[in-house]
């Protein structure tokens, strides 16, 4: 009986593995999607204020900071 021990916990430890190895792949690929979308984000919110919001000559972070209210401070 102990062989069939020996090999039953042979086998989950390899599952476990493997089942680690897969969850750090998929969770690698999501922090890289997820990086990707926020920086994707920023630059289109960017774009948006410098075209819609800044007057000319102000940067966007100066335009974010006036209409947040921020540049009162």
């Amino acid at each position: 009986m102990s062989k069939f021990v020996e090999a039953n916990e042979k086998i989950a430890q390899k599952v476990v593995e493997g089942y680690k190895k897969i969850e750090d792949g998929v969770v690698s690929g999501y922090k890289k999607i997820e990086t990707g979308v926020v920086e994707g984000f920023g630059k289109v919110t960017d774009s948006c204020v410098k075209t819609l919001f800044a007057k000319e000559g102000e940067s966007v972070e100066d335009a974010k900071a006036r209409l947040s209210g921020k540049d009162k401070e």
